[in-house]
């Protein structure tokens, strides 16, 4: 197991001052880079049925890239992945006004979230593999949420070929939190082609269906004889395009699913395949849903690594979490933080080809 460390600061740097870079290498060949601009899975090579590997998620070639406007490329979102209706919740009594910046609703953490911060960033070896640990403080107030809230991600390379994320966060008053990754994948490698004939499952009987502006319904739909049923294996792009509504709305698929869990701890979420290149991805978390999004906002406009354009569906997104706008939403799990409690929670990709 390989753990390196590119010191980025000075003015000399490509990845510019105060953003450092870790590479971690397993000796099957899996190689993830992680950098503390946003907390963010920058590259992960993968090999095919071949042992070719590829980078198999989008990206930039420099933290420039991440500066600018972008769809969140590998980023920890929070303190809320996805979204707050009206960016606004009730907590013990007090009404919350958080920031505002998706069609009148609090995304991702607001205007300048988790993805768009400088956190601290070291090794952390253990018996599973080498891992690098980021931490950030967020001050009473950011972005309208109430406490300072300590928040730890640690991302580790296992030599079972999985990409390890766990998070773990503390308040002093009461909060909410919802945090996730939020990777964009392409298994034939990052903007190879367009991820409509990856095979998806999703281990889920649920899903929650959304408004225009994706803020839910308030009810839990069954997937069956719907285009959002992924039981079984199915082609993303198989039924992408049929005339619902939801899709629709969302240009395609950008929901939660509810994921189905029979135990505590780590349970199955999704497995994705990509025909062509053997790959396959499974992803295992603790968290209750899992929001899939197929890239239906990539339309070429942002140019990636090597200079590759991502037109429309080139990535997918699988964020486990909690659901969207859970602190309006008495029904859902909760996602209040309150002081002595700590938040844990674990997400893990494994990857094999086939």
């Amino acid at each position: 197991m390989i753990l390196c460390r590119s010191s980025c600061e000075g003015n000399t740097s490509p990845y510019g001052e105060g953003v450092e870079l870790f590479t971690l290498t397993n000796r099957h060949g899996l190689q993830a880079q992680v950098t503390n601009y946003g907390a963010r899975l920058v590259s992960l090579h993968a090999p095919d049925r071949n042992g070719k590997p590829a980078d198999v998620v989008l990206g930039f070639d420099t933290p420039a890239g991440y500066e600018q406007p972008n769809p969140y490329f590998g980023a920890i979102v929070g303190r809320y992945g996805n979204r707050i209706a009206h960016g606004r919740f009730l907590l013990d009594g007090h009404q919350y006004q958080l920031g505002i910046n998706d069609r009148g609703n609090h995304l991702h953490g607001g205007t300048r979230g988790f993805d768009k911060v400088t956190w601290a960033i070291d090794p952390a070896f253990s018996g599973k593999g080498a891992a690098v640990q980021l931490t950030y403080v967020s001050p009473d107030g950011e972005e309208g949420y109430p406490g300072t809230l300590e928040t730890k991600v640690e991302y580790r390379l296992t030599d079972e070929n999985a990409l390890e994320i766990d998070y773990q966060a503390t308040a002093d008053q009461p909060t909410v939190v919802n945090l996730t990754n939020h990777s964009y994948f392409n298994l034939a490698g990052a903007g190879a082609s367009p991820i409509t004939g990856h095979v998806l499952m999703i281990n889920s009987d649920q899903f929650i269906p959304t408004d225009a502006a994706a803020i839910p319904l308030g009810e839990l739909s069954p997937v069956k004889g719907t285009p959002f049923d992924f039981r079984s294996s199915t082609p993303i792009g198989a039924r992408i395009d049929q005339d619902n509504q939801q899709l629709a709305w969302a240009k395609g698929y950008d929901h939660t699913w509810v994921l189905n869990r029979n135990e505590t701890g780590l349970a199955h979420a999704a497995t994705v395949h990509d025909p062509a290149s053997g790959r396959v991805m499974e992803v295992l978390t603790t968290e209750p849903g899992v929001q899939f999004y197929a890239g239906n906002q990539l339309d070429g406009t942002v140019t990636g690594k090597h200079g590759v354009p991502y037109p429309f569906r080139s990535g997918f997104c699988l964020e486990t979490q909690h659901y969207p706008d859970s602190p309006n939403r008495p029904a859902f799990p909760s996602t209040v933080l309150r002081p002595g409690e700590t938040l844990t929670s674990r997400t893990v990709f494994r990857f094999s080809a086939a």
